[in-house]
């Protein structure tokens, strides 16, 4: 089976790296998660509710929602960090990437290990810029509230179509498809992982460029 894959390519400051990639992981999470299931017999279940919360960003005039659980919201700012940290790192202008997967596990057999097998993957890879003044400062963090909100559309819209997800399983299966390890909620199995590129100056070029030349035409 071949994973969807979704790319988002954007170019920010340090300092909005976390919101950007949380309001668009958290949205993700959003859609694909699921209350706790709860089993009468086998092949009837029942699903607790997900509580909702707006999250305001401070570096972006942007409010998105995500599922009120805190178990959750601090793994995933815990992974995010990490991804912020490695590009604060590195010495030289920088890009990079992080990815959002969600798989199901398929049992181990004898010989052979567990398969985790991805079903969709969103990437969004980003240049880290700086901006020379608060003024450019202010319109592209306008243009990039502008951009986010877009990409925010465009994932509830891909979520609305008809495409593959795991089937609903029984409750030995459980675990093969969902994290049952949260308290409060039910996300399809995920798992966030991050790279550093290093310098990339034709793109970061390329988006200053376009930048600039916006900036003039206002």
């Amino acid at each position: 089976m071949n994973a969807r894959a979704h790319v988002f390519e954007l170019a920010l400051e340090g300092r909005e790296i976390e919101e950007v990639v949380g309001s668009l992981f958290n949205t993700l999470l959003l859609h694909r998660t699921l209350g706790k299931f709860q089993y009468q017999q086998e092949g009837s279940f029942s699903t607790g509710t997900v509580g909702l919360v707006d999250e305001d960003c401070d570096f972006i005039d942007f409010t998105h929602v995500r599922v009120a659980s805190e178990e959750l919201n601090v793994q995933v700012k815990r992974e995010i960090g990490a991804f912020r940290d490695t590009l604060r790192n590195l010495l030289t202008p920088h890009s990079g990437q992080i990815s959002l997967e969600f798989y199901e596990r398929k049992r181990a057999r004898w010989l052979f290990q567990a398969e985790c097998i991805p079903w969709e993957v969103w990437t969004v890879k980003l240049d880290v810029i700086t901006l020379s003044n608060e003024h450019d400062r202010q319109i592209y963090r306008d243009r990039l509230a502008e951009m986010l909100m877009e990409k925010v559309m465009h994932i509830s819209d891909i979520m609305n179509r008809h495409e593959y997800v795991p089937k609903m399983p029984s409750q030995a299966e459980l675990d093969l498809i969902f994290d049952t390890s949260f308290l409060d909620v039910q996300p399809y199995l995920f798992k966030i992982s991050h790279q550093a590129n290093g310098p990339s100056y034709s793109s970061v070029g390329t988006t200053m460029r376009k930048f600039i030349k916006d900036t003039l035409s206002l």
